[in-house]
């Protein structure tokens, strides 16, 4: 008999968090902090982190800009312009609301 094979039927998962359009600057930089350090039942993933603090960002959260900043010196090229596309992809999306 294979894992597979005796692995319970139903396996629930947790949810990874998601930026929301209700959420603030200080609430998407601190769920970039969590994808950006494995927090709060996030994966390490920079370009999801480099994302949500581009959303924390353009909703007013200075912090954010500083850390997209240092996170951008981590990431190739490539990593980068995926979160650009990701955010703009949320933007058009609608689920954004940029500050005044």
């Amino acid at each position: 008999m294979t894992a597979h094979q005796t692995a319970p039927e139903t396996i629930e998962t947790a949810a990874l968090p998601l930026p929301t359009i209700d959420m603030d600057g200080d609430a998407l930089f601190r769920l970039g902090l969590a994808y950006s350090a494995g927090l709060d039942g996030c994966p390490v993933d920079r370009v999801s982190a480099h994302m949500i603090f581009n959303l924390a960002s353009m909703k007013g959260s200075v912090e954010a800009r500083e850390y997209r900043r240092d996170l951008s010196q981590e990431m190739e090229h490539d990593e980068i312009a995926e979160a650009q596309r990701a955010a703009r992809r949320w933007i058009d999306a609608g689920s954004s609301t940029l500050a005044a």
